[in-house]
């Protein structure tokens, strides 16, 4: 194991995870569309997303000093924690490229920080595909990376598209006055997601080392028309329909992973 840093003073180094997380889905009527947009809402309320939250809270190893939510008319949720650091620091080695747990609670050091999750169902007016799209914030000022917490987000949601971005910013000073601009080394943050998600996902890095900036682009690898379909079974549809629907929803996937419209 590596020698602890000795620093003067507090770790003032900000750690900050955002990321989109989105679930599509082919409703073929407007009736169809207004249900799948009430399953997402009720699947997805405020007290729902305060219940995920408080486990991300625990896997960091924080206390909650505050909650702030509330559900939205017509659709949409949002919750906002305050959360401070426990008075003593994790054991082991706290920033290991490694998954966090699925929950159970570690001991972390946190100050001034704070988890947040905003939800955003819509639907297209004419094609027939609705979304979910889910932004998430985790920022941590200490020790511990909210990277522990990525693997339980992504398995807490339907994530057919994952985008997350993680920065490290500002800098702590050592006990001889040398600015320091991370306290862990990374490469990428595939590395803090278990086997099996990685095998589920095609993923794409972008990284700028020298700052400090991580990107991955995460999408399904496996595509099951059943499990997109709301309100009827695929089986049901005929191949031609079932066709039509499948290339619209593997358009909609792809433009929203690389962030553009295709032809």
């Amino acid at each position: 194991m590596e020698p602890k840093l000795e620093l003067h003073g507090f770790n003032n180094l900000t750690k900050s995870l955002s990321f989109n997380i989105y679930d599509i889905c082919y409703a073929r009527t407007e009736e169809q569309r207004k249900a799948y947009i009430e399953y997402i809402d009720e699947m997805y309320n405020a007290e729902r997303l305060t219940q995920i939250l408080t486990d991300v809270v625990k896997i960091i190893g924080a206390n909650i000093l505050n909650i702030a939510h509330q559900d939205y008319d017509p659709h949409g949720a949002s919750v906002t924690m305050l959360i401070a650091e426990h008075e003593e620091a994790p054991e082991g080695n706290i920033s290991e490229a490694s998954p966090g747990p699925l929950p159970e609670t570690l001991v972390g050091h946190l100050d001034k920080s704070h988890v947040t999750v905003h939800t955003y169902p819509e639907s297209h007016p004419y094609e027939g595909i609705s979304t979910f799209r889910a932004d998430i914030d985790v920022s941590t000022c200490g020790l511990i990376s909210p990277l522990k917490a990525l693997n339980y987000l992504i398995h807490s949601f339907d994530s057919d598209i994952v985008t997350v971005d993680y920065r490290v910013r500002g800098f702590t000073r050592d006990v001889n006055g040398k600015k320091h601009y991370s306290d862990h080394e990374m490469s990428s943050i595939q590395d803090y997601l278990t086997e099996d998600t990685r095998a589920a996902y095609q993923m794409m890095d972008v990284n700028v080392y020298q700052d400090n900036l991580f990107h991955t682009k995460m999408i399904l690898r496996e595509f099951n028309l059943d499990n997109y379909v709301f309100g009827v079974n695929a089986a049901d549809l005929d191949k031609e329909e079932a066709d039509d629907i499948l290339q619209r929803l593997q358009k909609e996937m792809l433009e929203i992973f690389y962030s553009r419209n295709l032809p």
